[in-house]
This record gives C-alpha cells, structure tokens and sequence, in this order.
C-alpha cells in the first residue's frame, strides 16, 4: 500500500501511520476503505503524463498569482483553505477554484489533491506541512517560525522520502540567479572572496493588525525576506555560514493603522553579516542589508566579487565585469512579464514564482501516475534541510542584534526537550 493511502487510512481512523504501516490491516481502517472506495483509486491517463491536483493553502497575494500559474501549466486546482470561510470563498470564486473551506483536513483528505502549496503565515506553516506528508501528499511549502518547527518539518520528510518535499523560495529559479550560480561555476568571477545584497522597499506590514507585525509569530524583514537571501547566498556560493553578526531595529511600532494599545515588533530594517565556508581566516564574507522604510521602487541587488570580475543581479538582470573591462555587460535582459499584475509582488519573486511553477510540472509530468515525480527538474529547490538552516541563521541574527555579539551557526540534530526548563527550575529548588 502507498504511503499516501496509509497515511490517509491512520488520519481517518485517527491512528498513526507508523503503526499502521507496522499492522499492515486493522477492522476500523478497513471498515473505512468500504466507506470511502477513493482512496484506493487509481488515476492514470492511457499514453499519456498526469498532473497531481493541487490544494493550496492561503489567500494572500502569492496565492492570487500562484493559482493561475498553475492553471497555466497545465494544474488542475481543486480546493482552497482561507482562515475564514469568507476569504476561502471570495477568493475561490475569484479564480474558479470549485472547493474552497476554512478547515485544514477538507484539503489535506481532498480525493483529487495530491500536491500541497502551503502559504499561510510561518506559526501555522509546520502543523500543516507535517500532516500532509503524514498522509502522503506531496509539499511546496513557505518558510516556519521557528528552528524547532522546520525541524519537525525535516523528521516528517526524511520519513516520506519518496515524497516531494521542497520549501518555496522561488529566488533559486529566476533565471537571473541560475545564470549567476552557472557562472561562478564555470570561474567567471575567479576565487569568490564578497557577496554584497541591499533589499530596499516599502513597509511589510498588512493593513490590520496580524503576523507580520509580531516578531515570535515570524513578522519582520529578516524572517520575511532576510531568509530567501540566506538560502540563495547558501545556493550561489555552495556553502552555508557558521558565523554571523547582525543588527535589526524597528523604526516604525505605530502607524495609522496600527496604534493605540498595539505596537509592531517585527525589524523593519536589518543588517547583518555571514562568515560562509572555511575558517574565520578564509571563507566568503557576505554583508546583507534590508531597509523596509523606503516607499517608490523596489530595490533588489545582489552583488558576488571575486579574484577575477564580479557579477550583479539588479531586479531581474543579471551583469558581469571581468577584471581590467572597461566596464559591465549585460548577460542576462529581462524578458517582460506578461502574467496577472500584482503590486505587493516584487518582479524578482513573480519571475522565480513563474519558473518554479514550470518546474513541478517538468518534474510531475514526465509520470503516468500523478502522485510520482522527477527530482531533476528541481534539484535546485530548497529542501526542508535547506530550510532549518535558514531558520538557525535568522535565530542566530536575532541572538546577535540583543547581545551585541557574533554567533555560531549550530543547526540542531535533535528536537529540544521540551520540559528542559522545567526540570532545571525542580533541580534547582531541591538543591
């Protein structure tokens, strides 16, 4: 039996798939197989590739453009989850999505999706990536809130290797970034020595009061943006960083929209530095900045300099300079976009979000059963290993800006306990 129908069986008879997978058969899981005869269906298409279904959690603005993106490719949407079932309904009658609910289970046990997209706010993102690969749906996910809950996220997808398990930072995939790592491969810039990044925008924050004004629910421009930069850095140079230094600040606590009793946490500017690779003696220095109090156009630069030349991506394009050139060269040009406008969606993520989405289908496409897939054609996806690296760097950023000091990069290789606290204060009163 596949791992998608195990799992389904265990969430239904409310048991776990380890130990259903162990018994192999059991009276009520089989009691529900006779009441619910789809989920031993088999879908196939007769010469030809199937594209998995798609459930997609969230109704924000990378919702509204992710789905008929989807569509584009070939993906059939079949259920949405909102919060509320207003939001759940009105964007689903917007984009023609037939099934839309505020409850998580009606999507995860959707007969017709096998594909995950999860974009919700970070607190809710492990609860829901960890049960859908407990019942054997394939993920794409955002990242989580926590260094503890993207490691419970990375136990569930060493469990469920067969599965599709990849966080959605789509920066890996725009074209400007492939060519980029494609070049320091080939030596264009000689020994990489400086990676320079500065992200300047307006405001991150919602129009109400929410998650992305409180800094312990995952709000800020280091957990927001900050992360998809640690990953495309850990990406572009093939190494990860064990030392950082960093500094966040919130200039903005009220607004118009937000004032009285409520205070923003969240950073909205931070600047922080990575020793990646090596010793402290060698290595790739990289210096960050995120300055989130800057309306009109969106800057985003990322800058690699090395023994040879250097190379730039601003926005979309990407330009390099060899050493004694007497000047920069356009390698890579924009190619226009010409999906659906969204403001709230820097260009450099909506061309990234575009090729992802054309990656999962070359990935999915080239099987008859729509639950398999192909790891080529997103071998450049991050995985959820990836992202609790990510998430142990923006921890260890945070360390730093309260305690003025640098801080080691140690990912965990096991979940805390979660009483440790409690033991250590028993300890203490008894002694």
């Amino acid at each position: 039996m596949s791992t998608r129908r195990i799992g389904e069986l265990a969430l239904i008879c409310k048991t776990s798939a380890v130990d259903f997978c162990q018994t192999g058969r059991s009276s009520a899981c089989l009691k529900c197989r006779r009441n619910r005869p789809w989920l031993e269906r088999e879908v196939t298409a007769s010469g030809s590739a199937m594209l998995p279904g798609v459930g997609v959690f969230g109704t924000g603005s990378t919702a509204r453009v992710l789905v008929p993106l989807l569509k584009a490719e070939g993906f059939e949407v079949h259920a949405l989850w909102g919060r509320s079932e207003e939001e759940a309904c009105c964007l689903a009658k917007e984009l023609g999505i037939p099934f839309h609910t505020s409850r998580s289970d009606d999507v995860l046990l959707h007969q017709d999706v096998d594909l995950v997209c999860i974009y919700i706010p970070p607190s809710m993102t492990r609860q829901i990536a960890v049960k859908a690969l407990g019942i054997g749906k394939n993920v794409v996910c955002e990242k989580a809130a926590t260094a503890v809950d993207a490691f419970k996220m990375v136990t569930a997808a060493r469990y469920y290797p067969q599965l599709l398990s990849i966080m959605g930072n789509t920066l890996r995939f725009l074209p400007a970034f492939v060519a980029m790592r494609k070049l320091l491969v080939e030596g264009y810039v000689g020994e990489l020595q400086v990676c320079d990044v500065r992200v300047y925008g307006p405001s991150l924050l919602d129009q109400s009061y929410g998650w992305t004004c409180e800094e312990l629910m995952g709000g800020g421009g280091l957990h927001t943006v900050g992360s998809t930069i640690i990953d495309l850095l850990s990406y572009l140079t093939g190494s990860r960083a064990h030392r950082v230094h960093g500094l966040l600040r919130t200039f903005v606590p009220q607004n118009d929209l937000i004032r009285g009793i409520r205070h923003v946490t969240s950073d909205d500017f931070c600047f922080f530095q990575m020793l990646m690779g090596g010793t402290s003696s060698s290595g790739v220095c990289c210096t960050v900045t995120l300055n989130f109090n800057m309306p009109g156009s969106f800057v985003h630069e990322v800058m690699v300099v090395g023994s040879a030349g250097r190379l730039v991506a601003r926005g979309t394009e990407l330009y390099g300079q060899r050493n004694g050139s007497k000047g920069e060269e356009l390698l890579l040009g924009d190619s226009g976009w010409v999906g659906p406008e969204v403001k709230e969606m820097p260009l450099p993520r909506l061309h990234g979000l575009s090729s992802m989405v054309k990656a999962l289908r070359q990935c999915f496409q080239a099987h008859e059963e729509r639950r398999s897939w192909a790891r080529g054609p997103v071998a450049m996806a991050p995985t959820f290993e990836d992202g609790l690296y990510v998430q142990t760097v923006v921890e260890a950023v945070k360390r730093s800006s309260s305690n003025g000091e640098w801080e080691c990069v140690e990912i965990m290789s096991q979940e805390p306990d979660p009483n440790h606290n409690l033991c250590e204060a028993l300890q203490r009163n008894k002694n």
